[in-house]
């Protein structure tokens, strides 16, 4: 086994820094706080979605996708990240969300 070696009593011992499990606690645990954060998110999304469905509205808005496309951009920059990494990220998940839109509008979802 890579990076695992056996101690006397054959139990493993990983050759592992503790600084770097602290680091990756850390990822997995700000990676859970990440997907729960989505859900949440979709959520809202949905609602808008059966809303937009109701009222007869389109399922997507290029309007309102820009200014949160320049808000997240805006928001990157003053947190330090890639306001273009951001802009990727934001515009992927608004594609999810308009197809999940237009998936309600179909009278699916």
């Amino acid at each position: 086994m890579r990076g695992i070696r056996r101690s006397s009593y054959d139990e493993p011992v990983s050759d592992t820094p503790p600084e770097l499990e602290r680091l990756r606690s850390s990822i997995d645990n700000i990676d859970a706080a990440l997907v729960h954060l989505l859900a949440e998110r979709f959520k809202a999304t949905q609602q808008v979605g059966q809303l937009k469905a109701r009222v007869g509205m389109p399922p997507a808005d290029p309007n309102r996708e820009e200014r949160q496309i320049a808000r997240l951009r805006s928001l990157a920059d003053d947190a330090g990240l890639d306001p273009q990494f951001a802009e990727k990220f934001i515009t992927f998940v608004i594609a999810e969300v308009i197809r999940h839109h237009e998936a309600i509008a179909q009278g699916g979802e």
